[in-house]
C-alpha cells in the first residue's frame, strides 16, 4: 500500500497496488471526465467511502460535469437504499443533492431525482419546497417533466388544501387536464369545486377531453354529480344547468330529467320532483325519453306510498289524517298507470302532431268517455294539415260525424260531413270518399231522397272545364269527374231512382269518358233488366270504342255471350260482323276463346265450310303455346264433319307451322292416320320426314315408335332404311356439335391468348377429347339398341345353343334366308358421307350382323288390290308367256 499526501486535502489517502496507474492518469489529466469515470468504474466495488471520495476528488477539479454529478448521486441513492428515513445518511445525500444544484439548477433530470428521493423520505414541506425552487428554476419548457412528479406527491399525502393550491397552479398551465382534477375533488369529497370544474369545462366548447368523453358524456356526470349530492354542491343553480342541458341536448332528454327530479327528491321537496316528473312526460317527444321518465317516476310514487305506509303501520298513533295520505298516495299511483297509454301517445302525437293513425288510438282509449272524444276529434281536425297528414285525413271527419250519428245526434254530423267536404284534401279520393259516407249515413237514416240530392251535388258540373288530374285546382273542383262518386250514383239510381235518370246518369258517366269497363257491363245488365236489349248492345259498343286491348277483353266477352243467348243464329250476319270486328285486333293471348266461340256459332247455326274456315283461322291467330292444341281441335273438328281423309292438309299444315317439339307428336298422329287408312307407305315417308329433327340421343321414343311400326308393317328392307336414316341423322347432329365447338373455341381464342400461353392447347385437347367420347357413345349406342330392343319374334334363346328342352318354339316364326352381301355393299355405297364416315361404317355393319342374327324374314306374295291399274313384274311375266 502507498501512502501519499495531498495538497488539496490535509488527509492522508491510502492507495491500493492496482490504483496507482489510475492515480497516475489523474496526475497527468486531471480535467478529463473520462478517465475519471473510469477510476470510478474501478473502484465501483470498493467500499462507499472509496468510491465516494473519488467522486468528491472529481466534482472537486470538474464541478459542472453533470455526468459526474448524475452518477455520484444515482450511487449516493444506492447506498441508502434500504434504511430507514431517519438515517443520517439520507441528510448528506441530500447535502449533495444541494451542492450537486449549485451547478446543475438547469438539469431538470437533477431536480426529478431530488423531488423523487424526498418524496420518499415523507418530508412534506422540504419536498414542496424543493419542487417549487424546481419551477422557478427551470424554463417553463421543463415544467412538463416536473408537474407530473410534484401532482403524485400532493396525492399520496392526506393533505387536500395544499393539494387543491397545487392543482390550480397546475390547470393554468395545462387546462385540458381539468378532469384530473375533477377526478381528484372528488376523491377528496370537495364536490362543490368538483362541480364548478366540471360546469366550466362543460361551458367551454373548445375543451377537448384526454378520456375521449364527448360534451353530452360530461354533460351527464356534472348532472349526476349535482343531483344526487344536492347538500354538498351549494354554488351552482341546479335547476339552471339542468335546464340548459334540455335545451341544449334535445335527443336525451329523459336522463336530464331524471337529474333533475333526482335533485329534488335527495333534497327532500317530494312536491317540486312530482311537477318536473309530470313537466317531463308532457314535453318528452321521443318513446326512450318517455320511458325513461315514466319508469322513474312510478318507481318513485311506489317507494313514497311504501314508505308512507311503513310509518303508519309502525306507528300505533295513526290518526285520520294519515289514513287519507295513504290512500291519496296510492290514488295518484293508479291514476298513474292508468293514464300511461295515453302519455305515451301524447308523446307519438308531439312527434307528429300530422298523424292521423294515432288521432284514431287516442279516440280508443277515451272510450265511454263522450266529452273528451268530441274535444279529441275537434283538436284533431284543426291540427292535421292535409298536405302534411300521414294517413288518410277524411277517415277522421268520417269517424267524428259517425260518432255523433251513433249518439243519435244525425244533425250535428250532417254538420260535420259539411265542413268534411270543405276540406282541400291532396287526393280527390278522399272527398269523393266523404261524400259516400254521407250518403251511405243518409241511407241509414231511410233518407233516400237527401242521398241522391247529396250525389248530385257531388257530381254537379263546374262552370269550366277543368281536368282531373289538374294539381293546380282544387279538389272540389275536380270531384265532377270522380269515379267513386259516379258510381255511388249510378248505384242510387239504380235502387231508388227511375229508368230515365239512371240511364242518364249512366251516359253521363260514359261522356266524361271516366267509365270502366265494369261500369259497360253493368249498364248493359241493367239495360237487359229492363228488356232494352239494343240499347244495352249501344251501350257495349260504346264501351268497345272506348277501351283497347286487352282491357276491352270482358266488354266483348259480355256482349258476344249476351247476343248468342238471345237471338242465336236467326242474326247471323250480324253475329259474324260482330265476330270479325271483335277478331280484327285481338291479341293472341285473348284470341282462342272467341275464336272457338265463333265457331261453335257456325257449327251450330251457320256452314260447316265456314266453322272450317274459323279453325283453320283460329290455328295462326293464337299464342305459339296453343297452336298444338288448336290443332288438334280442327283435325278432331275436321274429322267428325268431313272424315279422316279431309284432316291430311290439316296435318300437313301443323307440321309446317308448329314448332319442333309439338311437329313431332303431329307427325306420329299424322302417321297413325296413315295407318289407320292402310297408307303405310305414307305413314312410312312423315315418320322419314319428322327423323330430320330427331336427335336419337334425345328424342328416344319417337324412333322406338318409329320402329314399333317398322316391325309390325315393314321389311327388312325398311328396317334398314330407317337404320341407316338414324345414322345418319345422328351423324348429323354430331357434326353440328363439332362445329359448335369450333365456334366456341374460335370465339375464345382472344381471351386464351390472353390468359397465357398454356390456355389454348388445354382448351383444344379438351374439345378434342369430347369429340372422340361423342364418337364412342355414337359408335357403341346403334348396336346395343339394335341388339337388345329389336325383337321381332324370337328364333333362339339369347343364352346360345342349348338343349332343345329349353328351346321356345314360335308358331308363328318367319323363316328369312341370308341376305346378299352385295346388297349391303350398295346400302353402304349409298350412305352419306360425313365427318364419322368410317365410325359409321362399322357401326352400321356390326349392327346389321346383329339385326340377321335376331330377325327371320320370309317373302310373302303381295296382294294385287294394293297395285290397282299396275301389276307387279312376275305377274306381267306370267301373262307374256
Amino acid at each position: 500500500m502507498v501512502t501519499k499526501p495531498t495538497q488539496s486535502l490535509n488527509i492522508d489517502i491510502n492507495f491500493e497496488e492496482e490504483d496507482v496507474p489510475y492515480e497516475e492518469e489523474i496526475l497527468r489529466n486531471a480535467y478529463s471526465v473520462k478517465h475519471w469515470l473510469r477510476y470510478i468504474d474501478h473502484k465501483a466495488k470498493a467500499p462507499n467511502n472509496g468510491v465516494n471520495l473519488v467522486f468528491e476528488r472529481a466534482l472537486k477539479e470538474l464541478p459542472g460535469s453533470y455526468k459526474i454529478w448524475h452518477n455520484y448521486l444515482r450511487t449516493r441513492r444506492k447506498q441508502v437504499r434500504g434504511k430507514i428515513p431517519t438515517d443520517p445518511m439520507y441528510e448528506e445525500v441530500n447535502s449533495a443533492f444541494e451542492r450537486a444544484l449549485v451547478f446543475m439548477h438547469k438539469m431538470p433530470r437533477i431536480w426529478m431525482d431530488y423531488g423523487a428521493f424526498m418524496t420518499a423520505q415523507c418530508k412534506v414541506t422540504r419536498t414542496r419546497h424543493v419542487f417549487d425552487r424546481a419551477l422557478r428554476a427551470l424554463p417553463i419548457t421543463q415544467h412538463g417533466r416536473i408537474w407530473p412528479l410534484y401532482l403524485k406527491f400532493v396525492r399520496s399525502f392526506e393533505m387536500p388544501e395544499t393539494a387543491l393550491r397545487v392543482y390550480r397552479r397546475y390547470l393554468k398551465l395545462f387546462p385540458e387536464d381539468t378532469e384530473e382534477y375533477v377526478d381528484y375533488l372528488q376523491e377528496a369529497e370537495r364536490l362543490d369545486e368538483a362541480a364548478q370544474q366540471l360546469a366550466h369545462i362543460v361551458d367551454n366548447e373548445h375543451f377537448v377531453s384526454k378520456h375521449g368523453k364527448s360534451n353530452h358524456q360530461l354533460w351527464n356526470e356534472l348532472c349526476d354529480l349535482i343531483s344526487k349530492n344536492p347538500h354538498k354542491v351549494h354554488s351552482l343553480n341546479v335547476d339552471a344547468i339542468i335546464r340548459g342541458g334540455l335545451r341544449r341536448y334535445t335527443d336525451q332528454l329523459g336522463h336530464l330529467w331524471n337529474s333533475l327530479a333526482d335533485y329534488y327528491v335527495r333534497s327532500g321537496l317530494f312536491d317540486r320532483a312530482r311537477d318536473i316528473y309530470e313537466e317531463a312526460i308532457q314535453t318528452v317527444t321521443t318513446v326512450r325519453d318517455f320511458t325513461q321518465v315514466f319508469d322513474e317516476y312510478a318507481q318513485f310514487e311506489e317507494l313514497s306510498l311504501n314508505k308512507r305506509m311503513e310509518q303508519v303501520s309502525n306507528n300505533e298513533a295513526a290518526t285520520e289524517e294519515d289514513d287519507i295520505d295513504v290512500e291519496l298516495r296510492l290514488s295518484r299511483f293508479e291514476y298513474l298507470m292508468e293514464r300511461r297509454l295515453l302519455l305515451l301517445n301524447s308523446v307519438l302525437l308531439r312527434q307528429n302532431p300530422h298523424n292521423v293513425h294515432e288521432w284514431h288510438k287516442r279516440v280508443t282509449l277515451y272510450e265511454d268517455k263522450p266529452a273528451e272524444i268530441i274535444s279529441t276529434y275537434t283538436e284533431a281536425v284543426q291540427t292535421v294539415q292535409p298536405k302534411q297528414a300521414v294517413g288518410k285525413l277524411h277517415t277522421l271527419w268520417v269517424e267524428f260525424a259517425k260518432f255523433y250519428e251513433a249518439n243519435g245526434q244525425v244533425e250535428d254530423a250532417r254538420v260535420v260531413f259539411e265542413r268534411g267536404t270543405e276540406v282541400e284534401y291532396v287526393k280527390v279520393e278522399d272527398l269523393a270518399a266523404v261524400w259516400c259516407e254521407w250518403a251511405e249515413m243518409e241511407l241509414r237514416q231511410q233518407q233516400f231522397e237527401a242521398a241522391l240530392k247529396l250525389m248530385q251535388r257531388a257530381t254537379a258540373m263546374p262552370k269550366r272545364k277543368i281536368a282531373y288530374h289538374d294539381d293546380t285546382e282544387t279538389v272540389q273542383a275536380r270531384l265532377h269527374r270522380s269515379l267513386k262518386v259516379w258510381s255511388m250514383y249510378a248505384d242510387l239510381e239504380e235502387s231508388f231512382g227511375t229508368f230515365k235518370t239512371c240511364k242518364a246518369v249512366y251516359e253521363r258517366i260514359i261522356d266524361l269518358k271516366i267509365c270502366t269497363p265494369q261500369i259497360i257491363i253493368n249498364y248493359g245488365m241493367f239495360l237487359e233488366e229492363h228488356n232494352y236489349f239494343e240499347e244495352a248492345y249501344r251501350a257495349y259498343e260504346k264501351g268497345i270504342s272506348l277501351f283497347k286491348w286487352p282491357n276491352v277483353y270482358d266488354i266483348w266477352n259480355s256482349y258476344l255471350s249476351k247476343f248468342l243467348e238471345r237471338y242465336g243464329g236467326t242474326k247471323l250476319e250480324r253475329a259474324r260482323d260482330l265476330f270479325e270486328q271483335c277478331l280484327d285486333q285481338c291479341p293472341p293471348e285473348h284470341a282462342k276463346y272467341f275464336y272457338l266461340l265463333y265457331a261453335k256459332l257456325e257449327e251450330e247455326h251457320g256452314l260447316a265450310r265456314h266453322a272450317m274456315s274459323v279453325y283453320d283461322r283460329a290455328t295462326s291467330a293464337v299464342k305459339e303455346e296453343e297452336m298444338y292444341d288448336m290443332y288438334n281441335i280442327f283435325v278432331k273438328k275436321a274429322a267428325e264433319i268431313y272424315g279422316l281423309p279431309r284432316t291430311r292438309e290439316i296435318y300437313e299444315k301443323a307440321i309446317e307451322a308448329l314448332p319442333e317439339q309439338n311437329m313431332r307428336h303431329m307427325c306420329v298422329k299424322f302417321a297413325e292416320l296413315e295407318t289407320k287408312l292402310g297408307e303405310v307407305d305414307r305413314a312410312r315417308a312423315i315418320y322419314a320426314h319428322c327423323s330430320q329433327v330427331c336427335d336419337p340421343r334425345i328424342t328416344a321414343d319417337f324412333w322406338q315408335t318409329w320402329k314399333e311400326f317398322e316391325v309390325r308393317h315393314g321389311n327388312e328392307d325398311t328396317m334398314r332404311e330407317m337404320l341407316r336414316i338414324k345414322r345418319s341423322v345422328q351423324a348429323t347432329y354430331n357434326t353440328q356439335v363439332n362445329m359448335m365447338a369450333a365456334q366456341f373455341l374460335n370465339t375464345n381464342q382472344g381471351a386464351a391468348a390472353d390468359a397465357g400461353a398454356g390456355a389454348g392447347p388445354d382448351a383444344m385437347r379438351q374439345l378434342e377429347e369430347k369429340a372422340r367420347q361423342a364418337s364412342a357413345e355414337a359408335k357403341q349406342k346403334p348396336a346395343e339398341k339394335a341388339a337388345s330392343n329389336i325383337m321381332f319374334v324370337r328364333g333362339e334363346t339369347q343364352g346360345g345353343a342349348k338343349d332343345k328342352k329349353d328351346t321356345v318354339v314360335n308358331p308363328d316364326e318367319i323363316d328369312i334366308g341370308d341376305s346378299d352381301e352385295d346388297e349391303e355393299e350398295d346400302d353402304e355405297e349409298n350412305e352419306p358421307s360425313n365427318e364419322n364416315g368410317a365410325t359409321e361404317a362399322a357401326t352400321k355393319t356390326d349392327e346389321e350382323g346383329l339385326v340377321m342374327k335376331k330377325l327371320r324374314f320370309e317373302q310373302k306374295a303381295i296382294p294385287a288390290k294394293v297395285f290397282g291399274s299396275l301389276k307387279p313384274s312376275n305377274q306381267r311375266d306370267s301373262d307374256e308367256e
